[in-house]
């Protein structure tokens, strides 16, 4: 009798212990996937494909998507080194190198489709190109960083405490069409007086238009310190605003302590801007690593810190918005860190983050630009000896299982 019922209590209780065990697997299951999810991406190593004509690419500091999925870069081939144009010396000195046009054009697949871009008969280009923006009807807007008027200039480094002191070259934003034919000018260069200048720029990093509205927003940027508006076609001014939706102010603030009370100015450079579907702005106030969100009349919504503690030039040095119909996520290109924030949109939370310094496909050197394509892709670009374009593809939403994913590396 004993024997019999210690045999059937250890039946019955390992039972329950199974019972318990699935129990609990299922409620660590249901956890999981109550949690927060995510987009996945992995890097695609062979996009986009070799350039032709020995063409290098300089630094990368801008890149956008059209309606067809076509994606648009711009890059500083003043920033080579002279050891990689030897094909341009006289007498050449090798059979390679020489600078890539400014802009060039690829399809999804990586081929390359269209190049142009320099200076050209009826406008001024910049010194320093910054951003690159195509519009709803495909249009292509650039902006530009830079303080003098020679290629040399252009490879210079930026001293963001000394942007906004003084004149400098680019004042202006330039609108074309994707063929390249130059379509309008706003501003001259160093014609700009400040952020309460309606007529004129500092150093523009980057644009948008509304398609809603036909709205030019700048973030305006490495010498101003604000975000304005202006009339797409005619170039009239609309509004402007700095930090917290209040008049901007020039005065130098001095270096970002993380420890400080949040900063009432934008920092220089006010470096880019998203605009959501539901008429959410999107500001990148780097140096302060934050981004404010406003409504498009420069009401204040929000804002939220990322890597609030990074020094040196900053975490939030661009904005891009994912492509399902809510647009749940934020992707947040930081260049000192050297990787890829996750947002979500509604709560500004930080959900996960990819990427790694280095110099393989999926890591970074100064990521500085993002961008989506309609099949949820994000596309980076590197600045300084980055010097490239890289894909990334998505591959749904899973739960979150690592806050820092590292190099997304291909799977199968």
């Amino acid at each position: 009798m004993n024997r019999a019922f210690a045999i059937g209590m250890t039946v019955l209780l390992a039972a329950a212990l199974a019972g318990c065990g699935a129990g609990g697997g299922g409620e660590q299951a249901a956890a999981v996937s109550d949690g927060p999810t995510a987009p996945r991406f992995e890097v695609d190593p062979l996009w986009p494909k070799p350039l032709p004509n020995h063409w290098l690419l300089g630094t990368v500091i801008g890149v956008d998507v059209d309606a067809n999925d076509n994606v648009w870069i711009i890059h500083r081939g003043g920033s080579l080194e002279a050891k990689e144009l030897y094909a341009t010396w006289d007498p050449p000195a090798s059979e390679c190198c020489y600078a890539a046009p400014p802009i060039l054009q690829f399809n999804s697949e990586g081929d390359l489709l269209g190049h142009w871009g320099g200076p050209g008969e009826g406008y001024d280009w910049p010194a320093s190109n910054h951003g690159i923006d195509v519009d709803h009807k495909g249009n292509i807007w650039i902006g530009g960083n830079g303080r003098g008027q020679s290629r040399a200039a252009a490879a210079l480094p930026h001293d963001e405490s000394a942007m906004g002191r003084g004149q400098v070259h680019d004042s202006m934003v330039l609108k074309f069409s994707q063929s390249g034919q130059f379509l309008m000018q706003i501003g001259k260069p160093f014609t700009g007086t400040g952020s309460n200048d309606p007529g004129n720029f500092k150093l523009p990093a980057k644009t948008l238009v509304d398609p809603q509205t036909n709205e030019l927003y700048v973030a305006d940027g490495y010498g101003n310190r604000r975000v304005i508006v202006l009339d797409a076609d005619t170039g009239e001014y609309k509004r402007h605003w700095g930090a917290y939706g209040n008049e901007p102010d020039d005065t130098q603030l001095g270096a970002y302590n993380p420890s400080d009370p949040p900063a009432q100015q934008f920092r220089t450079p006010v470096h880019a801007i998203t605009l959501a579907d539901d008429g959410l702005l999107y500001v990148c106030d780097r140096t302060n690593d934050r981004i404010q969100v406003f409504k498009t009349d420069g009401t204040y919504v929000d804002e939220v810190f990322v890597a609030k503690n990074t020094l040196g030039d900053g975490s939030t040095f661009d904005v891009a918005l994912s492509r399902d119909p809510e647009q749940k996520y934020l992707y947040v290109a930081d260049g000192a860190n050297m990787k890829i924030h996750v947002l979500n949109r509604k709560t500004l939370e930080v959900l996960t983050t990819f990427g790694d310094g280095g110099r393989q496909p999926g890591q970074f050197y100064a990521v500085h630009s993002v961008a989506t394509d309609s099949q949820g892709n994000l596309y980076t670009t590197e600045t300084y000896r980055g010097q490239r374009v890289q894909k990334f593809i998505y591959k749904g939403e899973a739960p979150v299982a690592e806050k820092n994913q590292g190099t997304v590396w291909p799977s199968d």
